[in-house]
């Protein structure tokens, strides 16, 4: 609706839709405003006479006491009280006019309801989380939203089914860490009109169905099998590599041998056991065979 204008002389005046409203409804709106307020007047004032009348009752029922970790936001006669929220103390409420809504500005945490998910390469798997959130702005907790504990219950699960219906099992299960804060992220982002402030989601179990649970089992040890295998065939490789370096330095030296014959000798008397060996000399042998062969000449 554009804006209309009215002439006086050479003077032109912009009308607002809002002032041709007030110039329409004018009248009504102020007798509406004016019985209103005379109303809330009366109510105000039969409410302190009652309860000045029944004193000392009503005072426990006009007096209220606010934790430091809680506010409270009065209504009276339907209307939010001008100074907002109230407490931590002590204050004073009229019974019959005024309507108090405690808010508890602690941390809270919930768990999310496991959620069967498929995930990007579909596979179905379920999944919980927990979260945790405080109240920043009691006014919008209180009239933003009708129940705000219900209400960031089911965005929550509804957000964890859409961010995991994204992702492939392996980066469900290797990248927690980022889907943990994609979760917060949108929650709060969500939840920011009712004066909701997300901390922390975690994303708490992964379950997997028994089926893919066995089949994972069996790749993991074929894996294992196989990274068995090729350590103990490098353990081989580089012992008789070592075996190959000892006998290059035993040959270059007659006495090493006549040493390690020692040093075996005294590894078996420290067992204790009753088995004797005695080492014959390898040059012995040689004579002994250089002895059949002279004879056989």
């Amino acid at each position: 609706m554009g804006d209309k204008r009215m002439e006086a002389g050479d003077e032109v005046i912009p009308i607002q839709p809002q002032q041709q409203n007030r110039d329409k409804y004018g009248d009504s709106a102020d007798e509406d405003s004016f019985s209103g307020k005379c109303c809330s007047t009366f109510l105000t004032i039969v409410s302190v006479i009652l309860l000045l009348a029944t004193l000392p009752i009503s005072i426990f029922m006009s007096i209220k006491i606010i934790q430091e970790y809680e506010r409270a936001v009065i209504f009276r006669l339907g209307r939010v009280k001008k100074r907002g929220a109230s407490g931590p103390g002590l204050f004073f409420i009229i019974p019959c006019i005024d309507d108090c809504k405690v808010v508890d500005l602690r941390t809270v945490s919930f768990d999310v309801p496991p959620q069967e998910i498929l995930t990007k390469d579909s596979v179905t798997v379920t999944v919980d989380a927990v979260v945790y959130y405080n109240i920043r702005d009691p006014m919008k907790a209180v009239c933003n939203v009708e129940n705000y504990q219900h209400s960031t219950k089911l965005l929550s699960a509804t957000t964890l089914r859409n961010i995991l219906g994204t992702k492939t099992l392996t980066e469900l299960l290797a990248d927690r860490e980022n889907i943990a804060a994609d979760l917060k992220s949108m929650i709060d982002h969500a939840t920011d009109p009712w004066g909701i402030d997300i901390e922390r989601v975690e994303v708490k179990d992964v379950r997997l169905p028994q089926n893919l649970q066995r089949a994972m089992a069996a790749e993991a040890e074929a894996t294992r099998e196989a990274r068995a295998k090729v350590i103990g065939a490098e353990g081989e490789q580089k012992a008789s590599r070592a075996l190959k370096e000892a006998s290059d330095i035993i040959s270059s030296s007659p006495a090493a041998l006549q040493l390690r014959y020692l040093q075996t000798l005294a590894t078996i008397s420290s067992e204790k056991n009753s088995t004797i060996v005695f080492p014959i000399p390898i040059e012995l042998l040689a004579q002994f065979g250089g002895l059949n062969s002279k004879k056989e000449d």
